[in-house]
This record gives structure tokens, C-alpha cells and sequence, in this order.
């Protein structure tokens, strides 16, 4: 290791530019991988908690298209799954919506007809359910208010749409926030924005009244920024879907006594509701695993092309190091070291470059990580504490070794053959 320690103090800067960009290429490798690997591996942590081990679509459905056509009869369903297959411990309908939401001091303001510029409704992501038929699965947590107050789906009434209406709404901390409102304020919904300023009144009228029993956390099965949640009924009321005939939803998530026979379930419950597409949560993985493949096929031909440049660098580097010292090298043949031992010295100086700059790629792609996962965090609504887009483990860290290795080896070759190959005795006749 002398001669390599001798030759980076002889040109320095030129050494630590060479590590530097190794430590570059290194590092932006390292970070694309901690990056597939934390999306992976929270989205499977996440998966795993959320108590879903089948998800029921409409039939003929993508899980990763991410629309979902209308299921009918969504509220018979809830009965009719368990019924179909005993190991079904809960079948949550659940009606994914956009809606758009007033508070009551725009109300005042278009009353008093001196609504502020700026001000309007407020869109947001919206689920209805019902939300006693939960039993297993993961909830938003409750942080204010008693939440929802009756049991089933009061307003359905066995299909009538007759029965009370409960006015009864949860808000994520987000949504509450944006619209300035608390436990036991009002806010009026309705499935679109008013045109214009003079139409808030109109919209008022024609909007359907909330009282808020409840502010939640965020709810990361339903990526949205903004969230409401209200009764199944009463948002097929707002969108259109409220009928014996129709009774929309979108999904059918289904909770199981035993997950370990997901897959016999799932083929059940699809012979006994043709109108049904049933992903397991292998599927849902699978989906994720496939996206997060290409994001990787991505990366790694990203950090292929950086891992090239900073080889060639280094073996340009490694070149003009063996022609400084050419004189050296040929009196070291000439006292006796053979042909190997001169090209093996090349190669201990390319790995000592590309060990330094394996120092220096491993915090840049560590702080990086942790200034991407906070971006991307805030950049994302909805998911839970814990969830983290960058996941360091020991086989992203043995990739960077890897890396490494192959780029002290890889730039090595040529430098090494050129010193193996210097003609000694004109070396040392050399002025």
C-alpha cells in the first residue's frame, strides 16, 4: 500500500478529484437502490398492517390502472361475501369520490354578497362507508370528537333510501385545517365547484349540509392530501348512486378470519360474484413489486452510465499516473519485482482511490436520502408516521462494495498492462 499512498500524496488534487467522482457515482447508485428499497419495503409493512387481504373491483378491472368502475349493490355485498365464503370475517363497500366542500364563513360571505377574492370550496378526496362494517381493518385514527354515532347505514333502510339521514362527517387534520372548522361546525358538500363568486348562493342551496363529529390522522389506503369520510348512503346521495338498483361503490375490501388461505378465497368469492375482479395481497404487492422493478431498471441504467464515466475517469487518472512515474516502475523490474508485482501496485492505487471514494459516496448518498425522504414526505398527503421512501439494509450496502470493487478493478486493467509492458532499459536511459 506504500506505493499507492506515495503516488495519491505526490498529486492530490488530482487523487481527490478522482475519489470524489467515484464517490459521486457510488453514491447516486446507493441512493436509487435505498430508495426502490424503502418504497418496497414500507408499502409492504403498510400492506401487511392494513387488516385488507382481498380487494373487490369491478369486474375486468387493473389493480394499477387506478380507476375503479362502479360496483352495484355495494350494501348487499357486505352481507352476501361472508355469507358466500365463511373464512370472510368483514366486506367493507367503500365509495371513493372527489367532493367539494364549503365552510360557514364562505356561506356568510356569499349571504352578505362580499366574498373575499380567493375564496372558494375546497376540493377533497372523499370515502363513504359503513363505518360499523370495519371490523379488521386499519382506520384512521380518531384525534378529536366521538366519530360516527349509529350503527350500519341508517339512510340505505334496506335499499329504500328512506331512513334518516345522519349529517354526520369525519375530517382528516389536513381538511379540517383548510377549512377552519371543529368538532360540531358545518360544512356543506356537493360533487362540484360553483362557476363563479354570484353562484355560491345557488351552490349553497343546492349543496348537502354535514355537521363534523370528528377530525382524524391522515389515511394513507387513500392517498389523498385531504380527506372526508361520511356514510355510505349519504355520499350515494351527493353522486348520484343512490338507489336499490345502482347502490354504488368502488372497492369491496375484504378482511379475512384465516389470510393464509387468501388465494382459495379469492377464487371462491370471484365464482360466487362474476361481476366481481378479487385481488389478493400478493397481487397488490406484485402491482407494487412491478413498478418499483421499473423504477429500479431505471436507476440502475442511470447509475450504469455514472459508474462508466467515473471508471474511465479513474483509469485516465491511473494512465497518466503510471507515466509519472514510469522511471520507478521500470527501476523496480530492474532490481528484481516481476512483471505481476508492478501491475499489482497499479491496482492497489485504484483501490485506494475507489476505497476513499467509497468514504466519501456513502454519507453524500446517506444525506441525500434523508433530504429526499423529507421532500417526498411532504410532498405526499396522507401516509402514516414510520413510512419512509429510502431504506438502507446490508444488501444496498454490499451493492455499494460491490460497486466499488468493480470500478478499482474495471480501471485498473489498462493502467496495469501499460506498466507491465514498460520497456525497461530505455526507461532508465531516459534524460
Amino acid at each position: 500500500m506504500r506505493y499507492a499512498w506515495d503516488a495519491i500524496r505526490r498529486r492530490p488534487g488530482r487523487s481527490l478529484l478522482t475519489s470524489f467522482g467515484i464517490g459521486l457515482s457510488v453514491g447516486l447508485v446507493v441512493l436509487l437502490l435505498a430508495l426502490s428499497n424503502g418504497i418496497q419495503t414500507s408499502a409492504t409493512t403498510l400492506a401487511t398492517s392494513s387488516g385488507v387481504d382481498l380487494i373487490g373491483a369491478s369486474a375486468n378491472t387493473t389493480i394499477t390502472s387506478g380507476q375503479f368502475p362502479p360496483i352495484s349493490k355495494a350494501h348487499l355485498l357486505a352481507s352476501a361475501v361472508p355469507a358466500a365464503d365463511p373464512n370472510v370475517a368483514t366486506a367493507s363497500p367503500w365509495l371513493l369520490s372527489q367532493i367539494v366542500f364549503g365552510n360557514a364563513s364562505l356561506w356568510n360571505a356569499s349571504n352578505a354578497s362580499a366574498v373575499p377574492t380567493g375564496w372558494g370550496p375546497t376540493g377533497s378526496g372523499t370515502v363513504g362507508w359503513i363505518p360499523s362494517d370495519t371490523a379488521g381493518l386499519q382506520v384512521p385514527e380518531l384525534y378529536n370528537g366521538t366519530g360516527f354515532t349509529l350503527p350500519g347505514d341508517p339512510h340505505y333502510a334496506n335499499g329504500t333510501y328512506t331512513g334518516p339521514r345522519t349529517g354526520q362527517i369525519v375530517l382528516d387534520q389536513a381538511l379540517a385545517y383548510v377549512l377552519g372548522v371543529r368538532v360540531g361546525d358545518r360544512v356543506w358538500a356537493s360533487p362540484a365547484a360553483p362557476t363563479s363568486a354570484a353562484a355560491l348562493g345557488p351552490w349553497y342551496a343546492n349543496a348537502t349540509a354535514f355537521r363534523v363529529v370528528g377530525i382524524s390522522g391522515p389515511f394513507w389506503l387513500v392517498p389523498s392530501a385531504l380527506l372526508a369520510f361520511v356514510y355510505l348512503s349519504e355520499l350515494q346521495r351527493i353522486v348520484g348512486g343512490a338507489s336499490a338498483s345502482t347502490d354504488y361503490a368502488s372497492l369491496l375490501l375484504v378482511h379475512l378470519h384465516d389470510p393464509t388461505t387468501a388465494a382459495t378465497d379469492q377464487a371462491r368469492i370471484q365464482a360466487a360474484f362474476p361481476a366481481l375482479t378479487v385481488f389478493t395481497l400478493s397481487n397488490l404487492l406484485g402491482a407494487i413489486q412491478h413498478v418499483v422493478n421499473l423504477y429500479r431498471t431505471f436507476g440502475t441504467l442511470v447509475g450504469l452510465v455514472g459508474i462508466v464515466v467515473a471508471a474511465l475517469f479513474a483509469t485516465t487518472v491511473l494512465q497518466m499516473s503510471v507515466d509519472d512515474r514510469s522511471r520507478e516502475l521500470a527501476l523496480l523490474r530492474a532490481v528484481g519485482h516481476t512483471r505481476a508485482s508492478v501491475g499489482a501496485l497499479v491496482v492497489e492505487e485504484s483501490v485506494v482511490l475507489s476505497a476513499i471514494g467509497l468514504a466519501i459516496g456513502f454519507p453524500v448518498a446517506y444525506l441525500g436520502a434523508v433530504v429526499l425522504n423529507s421532500f417526498l414526505l411532504g410532498l405526499v398527503g396522507g401516509l402514516p408516521s414510520g413510512f419512509s421512501f429510502v431504506g438502507f439494509d446490508d444488501g444496498v450496502f454490499a451493492s455499494g462494495l460491490l460497486i466499488v470493487l468493480a470500478i478499482a478493478l474495471v480501471a485498473a486493467i489498462a493502467p496495469a498492462a501499460r506498466a507491465m509492458q514498460l520497456p525497461v532499459a530505455e526507461e532508465l536511459r531516459a534524460p
